[in-house]
């Protein structure tokens, strides 16, 4: 069970379910299912999350923690919460373990309601004359869906499909496993040429062809030299090197993948794509389960720490409280 925090800079007010149940796409990036989502307000750095709901109907302490702890760590004043479920049992049980745990740290829960799809239902109160069958809605005509498009945020229809975005692109990889077995001639100092062609192509809004992929990937795979890149990233230019890592990613073969898997991760991080980055998490540490990198994004997502910390000079021992 993993918390996908999401810092996107998109600003929406809420004033109906239906709003609500619109903004959490828009946040997340992707419309969950089987799912718990936290919107937070009134901490010094808001930020919403999602986590899984359990296997075990039994087992919902791991669910309050992973919410909880990021919520009182950020002084966070006000909760509404939407369980995604078919369940109407389940969603309950998991209203009342959040509303006890929340309340009783000094959070108020503002509202609670569950979301099948098709309808939501209140869990709380505060929606007199809502019919027991629930009420319609389709958040895909929502004006804060259009809003986020114009603002050139793209919305997912699941989890699995921001994912599949990562995936492996089979002639990439044979292009780059081929340049690979050609390689360039040794650079006297590859952390120069590193942080030449990523800040060029970040810049341009380009990507580099088989042969410089391959040579990029080989460089990086030392760590010092792929702290160069990291470096490069700011809160300004972290939507380009999202573009420019997910391209890598995507042409990197296996044993390769979980440099730029992580500099992806930490770009998505800093530009507010918290989902994006958890899955770019996912597959650092299918190919390399201890890379380091890895570890230190998945304690700054599970804490929501804010990408304005970042002042371009972390390492793994680093990583904030």
């Amino acid at each position: 069970m993993t918390p996908s925090p999401s810092t996107a800079p998109i600003t929406l007010t809420a004033r109906s379910p239906e709003d609500v149940l619109a903004i959490v796409p828009v946040v997340l990036g992707f419309v969950p299912s089987d799912s718990v989502v936290m919107l937070t307000f009134g901490a010094a750095h808001t930020f919403h999350a999602r986590v899984d709901l359990p296997d075990d109907p039994d087992d919902l302490t791991d669910l309050v923690d992973a919410l909880l702890e990021p919520a009182r760590h950020h002084r966070v004043r006000r909760v509404v919460f939407v369980v995604y479920s078919t369940d109407p049992r389940l969603a309950r049980r998991v209203r009342r373990a959040l509303t006890g745990s929340f309340e009783r740290s000094g959070v108020d829960v503002v509202d609670v309601l569950r979301a099948d799809g098709e309808r939501w239902f209140p869990l709380a109160g505060g929606h007199p004359g809502v019919p027991a069958r629930g009420v319609p809605y389709d958040v895909t005509a929502h004006p804060f869906l259009a809003q986020s498009v114009l603002e050139g945020q793209v919305t997912h229809g699941s989890r699995d499909e921001l994912a599949a975005m990562l995936e492996a692109d089979p002639d990439g990889v044979r292009a780059v496993t081929e340049a690979l077995g050609d390689p360039a001639p040794p650079c006297d100092d590859d952390a120069d040429w590193v942080r030449a062609m990523v800040a060029q192509h970040v810049t341009d809004g380009t990507t580099p062809d088989p042969a410089d992929t391959a040579r990029l990937l080989a460089a990086i795979a030392d760590r010092t030299t792929r702290d160069v890149a990291w470096t490069l990233m700011t809160q300004d230019t972290a939507r380009e090197h999202v573009r420019l890592w997910t391209d890598v990613v995507r042409r990197a073969p296996g044993p390769l993948v979980p440099a730029p898997a992580g500099l992806l991760g930490f770009a998505a991080w800093l530009s507010g794509h918290g989902a994006l980055a958890w899955c770019a998490i996912d597959r650092c540490i299918e190919a390399d389960p201890d890379y380091t990198m890895a570890s230190l994004i998945a304690q700054v997502l599970t804490r929501a720490v804010p990408p304005s910390v970042w002042s371009g000079e972390w390492s793994a021992r680093d990583a904030p409280g």
